[in-house]
């Protein structure tokens, strides 16, 4: 079901999130603690996106492959510092592709985002939500895979000018509607905030020290860590955090 993180605060090596924690994304690829039924390891590819000092666009590194096995991934994101970081590790949906495109993070503009989770039944589940979408937006999906649809969605309403917490949470509602039992645990960001919502997965927050670190999977035992409960969507920025009701 994937494991994906999200970090705003002082510039940090990329390694800091992905490599050197004791339950650091790379381990919760082949070792998660927290899947609720959705898998058992996370190796069918990983991405993580960043936005460099200055920058006001994010790079992305995305592959296939598992995460461990990336040679050139240790160096890096040793030497790789930001203060604004979205990094994913990927279960494939039976049935979905597994190529570098279907790895999170995905991207618009300044917008990163991953899904933790399935959608029901898709692709007829989306098949309403998405006859508002723009032909040419369906046509250049990233990946024919639930996760990259709804990005799509999510876009179009940014694209739009609805505030992203609004976005999320009535695409989380809707699709909770349509197509029970989806696990649908988005995480966006545009380098500024974090939008986060638990909705049939695990999820965790660390905020503190002008930093705030949201997870799939607490990254070690530090006790500032604490769940946010199911049915929640989170909005943080390095100063500021908010939980309120997806009801």
């Amino acid at each position: 079901m994937c494991r994906h993180l999200a970090y705003l605060g002082p510039p940090v090596p990329l390694a800091a999130l992905l490599l050197d924690p004791p339950h650091a994304l790379a381990r919760q690829a082949w070792a998660p603690a927290d899947m609720r039924g959705g898998g058992t390891i996370n190796a069918d590819g990983f991405g993580v996106g960043w936005f460099p000092p200055g920058a006001d666009r994010p790079v992305r590194y995305r592959s296939a492959m598992p995460i461990w096995t990336d040679a050139a991934l240790p160096a890096l994101a040793a030497a790789t510092h930001s203060g604004a970081v979205l990094a994913a590790v990927r279960s494939a949906t039976i049935g979905m592709p597994v190529v570098e495109t279907a790895a999170a993070p995905f991207a618009d503009g300044r917008w990163l985002f991953s899904h933790n989770g399935v959608v029901r039944g898709f692709p007829g589940a989306l098949a309403g939500l998405a006859a508002d979408l723009p032909i040419e937006d369906l046509l250049t999906l990233d990946a024919p895979t639930d996760s990259a649809a709804l990005f799509a969605l999510v876009r179009h309403q940014l694209r739009a000018g609805k505030p992203p917490d609004e976005a999320m949470a009535a695409l989380v509602r809707e699709i909770r509607r349509t197509a029970p039992g989806s696990r649908l645990n988005l995480l966006l960001t545009d380098g500024s905030r974090i939008v986060a919502s638990a909705a049939g997965h695990a999820l965790s927050v660390r905020a503190g020290d002008g930093a705030v670190l949201v997870a799939s999977e607490p990254l070690d035992a530090d006790p500032a860590w604490r769940p946010i409960p199911d049915g929640n969507l989170l909005v943080a920025t390095p100063v500021h955090l908010a939980i309120t009701s997806l009801s």
